[in-house]
């Protein structure tokens, strides 16, 4: 990247990711604009490629991210400085969970309330205890009182209504959504060796 304004906008960049995640591995950031654009306060988009990145606690292993347009404010644009982004934009692309890493998420905190309804929406028991990807399928497991066994199903999922749909193993007419955030909006969602990947887009909103 030759362009020393682009430079200093993919710092900035860099930066302000860095700020809203817990942790990122590899970090590929590869900015689409022009100089002329850039002075306007412009950048016509950014793709982003991550590994390893703990986001508000949830483990993503793989993480593809092209934007739309995004306003710079280049007023306050400084070196060592995180990116001034003021207006939302849209985001495309696709995030990889690795099954065992979720798996921990699920159990604690501050996701062991997501991994609690899930085994009390499907199973009608809670807590949780234990999250797999198994093939195609998902298996969740839930301890029961008075019995050494514990309690497992198996759901296969598909996208619909921009969230996610679980359905029990051979009745596809069952569904349950899964809670989402009203910003994000999932287009496709598979399953496949130990991986659950999600794909759509998003609407992002600087603080």
């Amino acid at each position: 990247m030759s362009d020393p304004l682009l430079r200093l906008i993919s710092s900035g960049l860099t930066l302000w990711l860095k700020s809203r995640c817990d942790r990122i591995g590899d970090l590929d950031l590869e900015l689409r604009g022009s100089g002329f654009g850039l002075l306007r306060g412009r950048l016509a988009g950014v793709n982003l490629t991550a590994r390893d990145v703990l986001f508000q606690g949830l483990p993503l292993q793989h993480v593809e991210i092209n934007s739309e347009a995004i306003a710079v404010d280049l007023n306050v644009l400084k070196p060592d400085r995180a990116l001034a982004l003021q207006h939302p934009f849209r985001v495309t692309g696709s995030v990889t969970f690795q099954g065992s890493a979720l798996n921990k998420a699920l159990l604690a905190s501050p996701w062991n309330w997501l991994g609690d309804w899930l085994a009390e929406q499907l199973m009608g028991v809670t807590p949780l205890g234990a999250f797999r990807i198994l093939g195609d399928a998902l298996e969740l497991e839930a301890p029961v009182s008075g019995t050494a066994s514990p309690l497992q199903r198996r759901f296969n999922i598909t996208a619909s209504e921009g969230t996610v749909m679980l359905h029990p193993v051979g009745h596809v007419e069952t569904a349950t959504p899964l809670p989402m955030d009203d910003n994000i909006c999932i287009e496709q969602a598979t399953l496949s060796a130990g991986r659950l990947v999600l794909a759509g887009h998003a609407q992002v909103t600087p603080d």
